[in-house]
C-alpha cells in the first residue's frame, strides 16, 4: 500500500523537533526510517490509514540532559 503525504523532511531528530519546538506548526514524527514534519491532520491521517510511524519528542531529564525520545504508533 503506498499513502502519499505532505511533510518537511529533516536529516536528523533534533532538527525535526527544533523545527516544531521553534514556533513552526507541524508534528515531528520518525516514519520509514526517515525524520518529519507533518501538519497534525496530515499525521491523523497516516495512523487512521494503519501507517507505523513514531512521534519524536524532547525529553528532559532530571540531570538537565535532554533526549529524543519516540512514541511508536500503529506498531
Amino acid at each position: 500500500m503506498t499513502i502519499e503525504f505532505k511533510a518537511i523532511e529533516f536529516r536528523s531528530t533534533q532538527e525535526a523537533v527544533q523545527w516544531t519546538e521553534a514556533g513552526e506548526c507541524g508534528v515531528a514524527i520518525l516514519l520509514d526510517g526517515k525524520n518529519y514534519v507533518m501538519d497534525r491532520a496530515e499525521v491523523e491521517r497516516i495512523e487512521v490509514a494503519g501507517v507505523e510511524f513514531a512521534y519524536l519528542n524532547d525529553y528532559e531529564m532530571p540531570n538537565g540532559e535532554h533526549r529524543i525520545i519516540t512514541v511508536p504508533v500503529n506498531d
